[in-house]
């Protein structure tokens, strides 16, 4: 657990430190988020965070590669040098976008490529949890990696519209995630806790710690395009990496054969569910509207808790608390009696459904002269 910590700590201390550094850099280039009617800040922040991200996921790297069972990982292996390859790749495509915007199309190719690049490295499902084991032709499974990718980092993007939210979320999932790979890789044979699945998100959640300070209301970086991208294809490289690993047939440290069947497919999805879930409505809004589901408006979740009355931090906290409930009541049915997770899972939802929907009497958000207008995590959700 020391090496994780060291790997963690790296990723946070060095994004802290680069977050100062990378504002000034974005106040230059005038990389600044204009303020829309659907905005909740009210003057141009500087984005550009995600740099300052991707410098502390490559110092982490960098510490791991030097470290004794970590080290193991780059041996023989280019697996993690393909995942800062491609994170460099999507970081440069969104830094690019939160300088002078990109089209759509544009975008979706970089993201393509990223997620290419990670393939080609040996980064990729290499098969599906599905009726036991499935294998599929190598060009199909090449294809659903990319397209994981796609979907993470678009859907990480969505959630990205108040200070904090985004990062915050990661880190919950990224927690999530990593506790469960932990204790599934030491029921392996040999046990092996040092995977790039746990490497990943150990750093993953460093680099979130490390920004969380920086973006927490009132932000003073937006981590933009650039840190969105990102944070959506270190999930989504944890997740390919560890997802067909888990044997479903052998239930070893787990609490019955059916989760061990269901939960490779189930984890991936509970811990990235919020943003799934402002996907789906945001396209189910707008198609019944008669736009283009990719059309900006201001009805995501975020903009919804907002209008019930809660004040910013008390929505991004109140939105943390859903995340948390969904991912780790998630992960809970592998490693507790189930009737214990649904009793646990119900008392947290009936604790969720009634502090969503009461609001508190005053806001608790700093008066907009002392916030000076920052109030959004990217100001890029669409």
């Amino acid at each position: 657990m020391r090496e994780f910590l060291m790997v963690l700590l790296t990723a946070a201390i060095v994004t802290y430190l680069a977050t100062t550094l990378v504002r000034r850099l974005a106040l230059k280039v005038g990389a600044m988020t204009a303020v829309r009617d659907r905005d909740v800040h009210t003057v141009p922040i500087p984005r550009l965070g995600g740099v300052a991200m991707l410098v502390g996921f490559a110092a982490a790297v960098l510490v791991g590669r030097e470290l004794p069972y970590h080290g193991q990982l780059f041996a023989g292996s280019p697996q993690l040098w393909g995942v800062l390859a491609a994170a460099s790749i999507i970081t440069l495509l969104g830094a690019i976008d939160d300088v002078r915007e990109l089209d759509w199309l544009t975008k979706l190719a970089g993201q393509v490529i990223a997620g290419g690049v990670m393939a080609f490295f040996g980064v990729q499902l290499v098969s599906l949890p599905i009726g036991g084991v499935t294998y599929l032709p190598e060009p199909v499974m090449v294809t659903l990696t990319i397209l994981v990718v796609v979907v993470s980092t678009n859907a990480v993007n969505f959630i990205d519209g108040l200070d904090g939210l985004a990062a915050g979320v990661v880190l919950i999932s990224a927690s999530a995630f990593f506790g469960w790979c932990y204790l599934v890789s030491s029921s392996f044979d040999p046990p092996n806790v040092f995977s790039l699945a746990t490497f990943i998100s150990a750093a993953l959640i460093g680099v979130c710690l490390g920004f969380l300070p920086h973006n927490f209301h009132p932000a003073r970086l937006f981590m933009g395009d650039a840190g969105a991208l990102l944070l959506g294809l270190l999930l989504a490289a944890a997740t390919i990496s560890m997802t067909g690993q888990v044997e479903p047939s052998s239930s070893a440290g787990i609490a019955s054969a059916a989760t061990a069947i269901l939960l490779p497919v189930l984890i991936p999805v509970a811990i990235l569910a919020l943003p799934f879930l402002d996907i789906l409505l945001a396209v189910l809004r707008r198609t019944r509207a008669g736009q283009s589901p990719w059309k900006p408006d201001r009805g995501h979740l975020h903009h919804r808790m907002l209008d019930i009355g809660h004040s910013h931090r008390r929505a991004v906290i109140l939105l943390y608390l859903w995340s948390g409930l969904i991912a780790a009541g998630t992960v809970s049915f592998a490693y507790l009696p189930a009737w214990v997770s649904a009793i646990g899972i119900v008392c947290l939802l009936v604790l969720a459904i009634a502090l969503t929907w009461r609001t508190a009497p005053e806001s608790s958000d700093p008066p907009p002269d002392r916030a000076r207008g920052r109030g959004q995590a990217s100001g890029r959700a669409s």
